[in-house]
């Protein structure tokens, strides 16, 4: 009993049998924020046989606080949360293949992702991101688990195609999407909470032992001692365009047009062109060298500063303009430096 997994294998409803499986599954996480960060931490050391982590973001210093697998280096180095998670994942388990891929995720990047995938687990903030999982799970039948938190609160539910309801049943008894930790604030405690019950489910579909697989919406408020599991049963619908009789996956029918979005509490907003590109980022850095304040490239980004802006690059074409919430001031620059 010597073994890396052995006291997991100790835990009968898992044993050697389970941890065979966990071994010859593949998981996708969309998130690499504070729940991706403890998803990936746990599945890795569970021996999941892959791991592909998706996000489109950068560490900063606020993200210490909560986001464990970071540090202040990746912070110094501006390393995207994905490239990050994958070195420190691969020092924790070398057994397990995991692969990063730094974007923002659309609909035929969730679809590409998801093949040969076993479960999607949630870990973003953005509930248009989560509707795209939803009709990708419902098409191609893959099991997705759902999980929020803000402040002390969390909230959590896991999605089979088939047996349960889908997220777009639930919509209208799910929070509003303004509660994230950018507006309202994160504690730790919260974060772990939700990462357990995520993970647990995450375990226990693996393993597959379905029967044991939790059917309630689960939500909670940590500091204020509450605690609500709601059976949604009921709220499956049988015209809903995701996983009714007459599906039509709304949210997989999105443009390719320029996106743009503001990023709620952090004073700024993404532009995700609508050409796929990989840019030569040394290139780009020095073509502006004359015309910023500051630049600085690493392998993954574009970091620059004009007036009381500063500027994320990415190879995708995709950038973050912070100092503005303002979309029509943010697309200006974008298009003034980048087009």
């Amino acid at each position: 009993m010597n073994g890396r997994y052995s006291r997991q294998e100790l835990f009968s409803p898992i044993g050697e049998a389970g941890q065979k499986s966990i071994s010859g599954k593949h998981v996708l996480l969309v998130g690499a924020g504070a729940l991706g960060a403890g998803n990936a931490e746990a599945l890795v050391r569970a021996g999941v046989g892959k791991l592909t982590i998706v996000d489109r973001d950068y560490v900063e210093n606020s993200n210490l606080q909560r986001q464990q697998l970071y540090t202040e280096k990746d912070v110094f180095e501006r390393l995207p949360k994905a490239v990050a998670a994958e070195r420190h994942l691969k020092e924790i388990n070398s057994e397990v293949e995991v692969s990063a891929h730094i974007l923002d995720a659309g609909p035929s990047d969730i679809l590409h992702l998801s093949s040969g995938v076993d479960l999607i687990i949630d870990a973003t903030d953005n509930f248009d991101v989560r509707m795209m999982i939803n009709d990708v799970s419902m098409q191609q039948d893959i099991p997705w688990i759902y999980g929020g938190c803000a402040g002390s609160y969390g909230i959590t539910y896991t999605f089979i195609p088939g047996r349960t309801p889908c997220m777009h049943c639930l919509i209208q008894t799910l929070p509003p999407q303004a509660l994230t930790c950018d507006t309202t604030g994160i504690i730790s405690p919260a974060v772990t909470m939700v990462v357990s019950y995520q993970v647990s489910d995450a375990m226990k579909i693996l393993v597959e032992d379905w029967g044991s697989v939790r059917q309630k919406l689960t939500s909670f408020d940590i500091w204020k001692n509450e605690f609500s599991s709601v059976d949604v049963q009921g709220l499956k619908k049988i015209d809903c365009p995701s996983c009714g009789k007459k599906r039509q996956y709304p949210f997989l029918q999105y443009g390719n047009q320029l996106k743009s979005a503001v990023l709620c509490g952090r004073d700024a907003v993404q532009i995700r062109s609508h050409v796929l590109e990989s840019l030569d980022l040394k290139k780009v850095g020095a073509q502006l060298e004359n015309v910023m304040e500051r630049v600085e490239v690493n392998p993954y980004l574009l970091a620059c500063r004009t007036g009381k802006h500063r500027i994320v690059l990415f190879r995708d074409g995709r950038a973050l303009i912070h100092g503005t919430n303002d979309i029509k001031e943010a697309k200006s620059l974008y298009h003034r430096y980048f087009s």
